[in-house]
C-alpha cells in the first residue's frame, strides 16, 4: 500500500480507513507468568488489606484456560503469528509481588525476572520484558532494577500502582526512583485495585472504574508532588490511553494555576518548575491497552501526539485479534500508525530489530 493511500482519514470518512498488512507490530502490556512462580506465589501470605484482590487473581490464575494463556509461551507465539504481531513486551500478571511481605517478595521478584530474561534470551526477535520489583523494600527494588537493566537485559519495569496504600511520590521510594532514572528504566505504572475502600462496591475495584482511577491518581501524585522535578529523566508509561489524564490536561493546568495564585484555594502544594501538562508531555507516554475506540485515540493524538502513544493489547484480558485489527484499520496517517505500532516502543524501551518471520 502506498504512503498516499494511507493519509489521515477524516472523521466523517472512517469507514473507508485502509487496512494495513505490512506493519511491524509491538504490543507493550502483555502479561504472563510461569508455573514455578504461580506454585510459589500461591503459597505466600498476603499483606493485610490486599486479600480480596489477591484471592480474585489467584482464582483467575487457577482457571485452566487463563493459566495456559499466561504460561504457555509456545502457544502465545502461534497466536502472535496468526495475528501478524511481531513482538510482545512481557510482564508479570498483576499485582505482581507487591501484595506480599518483603521477605517473600524479594526472592519471588528475582525468580520471575530470571525466568523472563531466559524467555527473552531465547527469542529476542519476538519478546522483550518488563521486570518486576518490590516497592515494599525500596533498596532491594533499586538493586533489582540494576540487575533487570544490566545483566538480565530487559527493557524496563512494571509497578502495579500503590504498595500497601503507599505511592511512589513518598520519600521512602527515593532509592527506587533514583535507580530507575540512573539505569534509564521506563516505569510502566499499571493499575491495581484502589487502596481506598470507597471503590470496593458495585464491581468498581477492577477495570470497570477503579483501575483507571487508581493509576490516574498515582500519576497525578507524581506530577503535583514535585517528584518529577527531583527525577526529571524518569519515563512513566500509562495504559488505557493515559488513564483519563490527557483529556483533563487543560483544566488541570488552569485549576493548578488558580490554586497556586489564590491563597486557600487548595491544600498545601509544592512549587513546581513546570505546569502539570508540561510534566505529562516530558515524562509520560501512553498506550492503547484496552481502548479500541477511534474517537478516544483521535483525542489522545491531539492531546499528546503520535510519538507519545504505543500499541498494547493487555493480554490475556483483552481480545488480541480485536486490538490488532483496530491498530491496522484505525483512521490514521501512515506516520501515525507506524509510530503507534512500533516506533515509539522501540525508542522508549530500547527495542531493536525488524519485522519477524
Amino acid at each position: 500500500m502506498s504512503r498516499s493511500s494511507e493519509e489521515f482519514v477524516a472523521q466523517d470518512d472512517r469507514a473507508a480507513a485502509p487496512v494495513v498488512r505490512d506493519l511491524r507490530v509491538i504490543a507493550v502490556e502483555e502479561h504472563m507468568s510461569t508455573e514455578e512462580f504461580l506454585r510459589v506465589a500461591h503459597g505466600v501470605d498476603v499483606a493485610p488489606g490486599d486479600e480480596v484482590e489477591v484471592d480474585l487473581l489467584r482464582t483467575l490464575e487457577r482457571d485452566p484456560d487463563l493459566r495456559t494463556r499466561l504460561t504457555d509461551i509456545g502457544a502465545r507465539l502461534c497466536e502472535m503469528d496468526a495475528l501478524g504481531q511481531d513482538m510482545a513486551l512481557l510482564s508479570l500478571n498483576p499485582p505482581g509481588v507487591q501484595a506480599f511481605p518483603a521477605a517473600d517478595a524479594v526472592p519471588l521478584a528475582r525468580l520471575f525476572n530470571d525466568a523472563l530474561a531466559e524467555i527473552v534470551r531465547r527469542r529476542p526477535d519476538r519478546f522483550g520484558g518488563l521486570g518486576t520489583v518490590t516497592p515494599q523494600d525500596p533498596v532491594a527494588a533499586a538493586e533489582e532494577i540494576e540487575r533487570v537493566m544490566g545483566p538480565l537485559g530487559l527493557n524496563g519495569i512494571m509497578i502495579n500502582s500503590h504498595t500497601g496504600g503507599r505511592y511512589l511520590d513518598e520519600p521512602e521510594f527515593g532509592p527506587l526512583l533514583a535507580a530507575a532514572e540512573a539505569n534509564r528504566a521506563p516505569i510502566y505504572l499499571h493499575p491495581r485495585a484502589p487502596s481506598m475502600p470507597v471503590y470496593r462496591d458495585y464491581g468498581m475495584p477492577g477495570a470497570i472504574w477503579g483501575y483507571q482511577a487508581e493509576a490516574g491518581l498515582h500519576a497525578m501524585r507524581l506530577i503535583l508532588s514535585g517528584t518529577l522535578d527531583r527525577y526529571p529523566d524518569l519515563t512513566i508509561v500509562l495504559g488505557h490511553l493515559g488513564e483519563g489524564i490527557p483529556y483533563w490536561l487543560r483544566r488541570i493546568d488552569n485549576r493548578h494555576a488558580f490554586a497556586t495564585r489564590t491563597i486557600g484555594a487548595a491544600t498545601p502544594m509544592p512549587r513546581l518548575s513546570l505546569t502539570p501538562s508540561e510534566y505529562f508531555h516530558r515524562n509520560m507516554v501512553i498506550t492503547t491497552s484496552g481502548i479500541d475506540d477511534p474517537d478516544v485515540l483521535e483525542l489522545a493524538l491531539r492531546a499528546v501526539g503520535q510519538d507519545a502513544i504505543m500499541f498494547a493489547i493487555d493480554y490475556p484480558y483483552e481480545d488480541p485479534a480485536a486490538a490488532v485489527t483496530f491498530l491496522r484499520e484505525a483512521p490514521l496517517s501512515g506516520d501515525q500508525r507506524t509510530a503507534i505500532a512500533h516506533r515509539t516502543a522501540e525508542r522508549v524501551f530500547g527495542i531493536t530489530g525488524t519485522r519477524s518471520g
